[in-house]
């Protein structure tokens, strides 16, 4: 580990100020989620170990910048191996939540290890390109990044947890265009793969016919997408509460702890899916727009520090990052007004959740430890 001071220098300042606005954004809307205005709703112990977990992860974005970020190119192979073993060891002993096979209990603590399989998979994947950039203008070449993505995706598969696995197949698209692979075959393999999806899930819908790996609740989450009217009352329940939230917030909102659907706990999960119908319902178009131009700002800065990147490497892990970020805000976002499918995704550094505020400080520590080496020290 080295560290220069003059390597300050580089850092473009927008990246962690915006991070810090959004975090400060979450906690307030947590605050009213969780019912911190009420003494007996036990609100305190959920912002509490937010915090922990804010502070944990900004201690690991700042050991992060210890590391050049070129070293885990060289150790790609061991974070891949680590990754697929911790991901295997997981379908015997993981613990079951809400269906999914995908947490390991630390002490007092729960840890997602599919979050941490997101940034690990960015580093590895981008190695891999990297290596093989010449290559991504025949089929061929498209073998060995296939190969290393199948095994993490299975695996999470495996454990039922669909939206983790989406966000990897996201990843794997962008950084695969982002490395120069020909769009043509993009567009051929992941749009033929899509469309028999598709094919099957409207078979099942209409025909019965069996879908292997989809759980109940998840069939039954895609059936309330096609049509969110079919069960009010029951499996619809969920997305008809968000969208009333999100719409009777109307243009400035009801205001910090007024808002009747999440105060009267008609809506579910308030702190963690659906924590933006929190923040639509209270703080209206106004507040919803805020959030998004201070998400889009931070897109916008990420792929900056891409561009400016002094190597594909680094340029290929920022593209990577960016587009984990992008599918968490467009899927999230998405579902609570109906448009995307429920999938549990949470929303960056708005939506309550340990791990995930962990593994997206360790994403920004990253795309700042590439921002501040984007150039040669000058003595």
């Amino acid at each position: 580990m080295h560290w220069d001071n003059k390597l300050l220098r580089n850092l473009n300042i927008n990246i962690p100020l915006t991070v810090i606005l959004l975090i400060s954004v979450g906690f307030i809307t947590i605050s009213s989620a969780v019912e911190i205005n009420n003494p007996q709703a036990g609100g305190k112990i959920f912002l509490q170990k937010q915090a922990i977990s804010i502070i944990l992860g900004i201690i690991c974005a700042i050991i992060i910048q210890l590391i050049d970020y070129r070293l885990f190119k060289h150790y790609a192979n061991v974070i891949y191996i680590s990754t697929v073993g911790v991901l295997s060891i997981l379908l015997v002993l993981g613990s079951n939540v809400v269906g999914d096979k995908k947490w390991i209990a630390l002490g007092p603590l729960n840890f997602q290890p599919s979050e941490l399989a997101k940034i690990a998979f960015i580093l590895v994947l981008a190695s891999i390109l990297d290596k093989n950039s010449d290559k991504l203008k025949y089929l061929t070449g498209f073998i060995k990044p296939c190969i290393y993505f199948i095994i993490p995706f299975s695996l999470i598969i495996l454990q039922n947890d669909l939206g983790t696995a989406l966000v990897l197949l996201v990843i794997f698209i962008i950084m695969l265009y982002a490395a120069g692979a020909n769009t043509k075959f993009i567009i051929i393999i992941f749009g033929g793969i899509f469309l028999v999806l598709v094919l099957f899930i409207l078979l099942h819908i209409y025909f019965g016919v069996p879908l292997p790996y989809f759980q109940d609740y998840q069939l039954n989450r895609l059936i309330v997408f096609i049509n969110p009217g079919v069960d009010p009352y029951g499996i619809g329940y969920n997305i008809i509460q968000s969208k009333i939230a999100v719409g009777s917030g109307e243009l400035i909102g009801k205001g910090l702890f007024a808002g009747t659907q999440n105060q009267l706990n008609f809506l579910p999960e308030k702190h963690t899916d659906f924590i933006f119908s929190v923040l639509g319902e209270e703080f209206g178009f106004i507040g919803v727009l805020v959030l998004l131009l201070l998400f889009l700002f931070l897109l916008w800065e990420i792929l900056q520090v891409a561009r400016q990147s002094k190597d594909r490497y680094g340029r290929l892990v920022t593209v990577g990052v960016a587009a984990m970020f992008f599918f968490h805000i467009i899927e999230n976002v998405g579902m609570t007004m109906g448009v995307m499918p429920i999938t549990g995704i949470p929303l960056p550094f708005i939506s309550y959740g340990g791990t995930y505020m962990v593994i997206s400080l360790i994403a920004i520590g990253l795309v700042i430890n590439i921002n501040i080496r984007k150039k040669k020290i000058l003595f």
